[in-house]
């Protein structure tokens, strides 16, 4: 089958390669612009873009450019943009979403139902269309997050995902008929600094999840921190937003009880375990949980 591909984050890569192992005629890559990605001047191109090079494919970073390929069907997996109505009308497309539909429609479903305490999350092969998220159903499949971080379900979800697009595109032109989403549509809207801030207010169970997306962030002593992992929980031992040192372990008060808190990384610093940076606190010290500020 001749194809078109949109896609741009790591996510997404797998779909590509797996396309392309099937035989299918990969014609274009269409994918966002590369960006400048740390304190380096230097552009980065995009994971799909990288991908697509190695495997010798042809780049575009602008959609007007899928109007110059003769293609039976386009690909779009994560591509970071809303396609155009007339685009849609002109060439027929199917998205690899990272959500049970209609659960978690939107730009950040994975975080969303690790956040949610969601039990299960999955993959679903939809027809795309107008609205965001809404179109019929092809293919899906289901796991379980229990105690998964983000990242560790992205990839498991990212394989699952190009399992199903190969067996659909497997028997061809015309794909089979599609099954509508059934059920109550919940958005998954694009995540934001604050989303991961630690909040004292919240209870254990919530402030764990935060951490498993990878992303959180408090500050400890006027110095912002990100929090890689925690442990044990305990009845709570002092006012929410309170932080305790017990037996060199390192527990922060939530609403609900005290977390333990195993790996942060102090900004300036090496990523380290609670004891490393226990043992760095100065004399008398003690470890102090602030709440971040909208610009940290």
């Amino acid at each position: 089958m001749r194809l078109a591909f949109l896609g741009t984050p790591e996510p997404a890569v797998a779909s590509l390669r797996a396309l392309v192992e099937a035989g299918h005629e990969v014609v274009l890559v269409i994918t966002r612009p590369d960006k400048r990605r740390g304190r380096g001047s230097d552009l980065s191109p995009s994971p799909v873009k990288a991908a697509a090079h190695a495997l010798g494919l042809r780049v575009e970073h602008k959609l007007a450019a899928l109007g110059e390929v003769d293609v039976d069907l386009a690909v779009v997996v994560a591509y970071g943009r809303i396609i155009p109505v007339d685009l849609l009308a002109r060439c027929p497309m199917v998205n690899v979403h990272f959500s049970l539909l209609p659960r978690w429609r939107g730009a950040a479903p994975v975080e969303r139902a690790v956040l949610a305490g969601d039990e299960e999350t999955g993959v679903c092969i939809m027809a795309l269309e107008e609205e965001l998220d809404t179109g019929a159903i092809y293919r899906q499949a289901t796991t379980s997050i229990s105690e998964k971080r983000t990242d560790e379900l992205l990839v498991e979800l990212a394989e699952m995902g190009s399992r199903l697009l190969v067996e659909l595109l497997d028997g061809g032109l015309p794909l089979p008929a599609p099954t509508s989403q059934v059920g109550e549509a919940t958005y998954a809207a694009k995540m934001e600094k604050t989303d991961f801030f630690l909040n004292p207010q919240e209870t254990v169970a919530y402030f764990a999840r935060q951490v498993r997306t990878g992303r959180a962030v408090a500050v400890v002593n006027s110095k912002r921190c990100k929090v890689h992992a925690t442990g044990a929980t305990r009845s709570r031992h002092g006012d929410p937003g309170s932080v305790h040192v017990t037996d060199g372990r390192l527990w922060w008060s939530a609403v609900n009880g005290d977390i333990e808190v195993t790996q942060l990384h102090p900004e300036g610093a090496k990523s380290m375990s609670a004891s490393a940076f226990i043992s760095g606190l100065r004399g008398s010290e003690s470890p102090r949980w602030d709440r971040p500020s909208a610009a940290s």
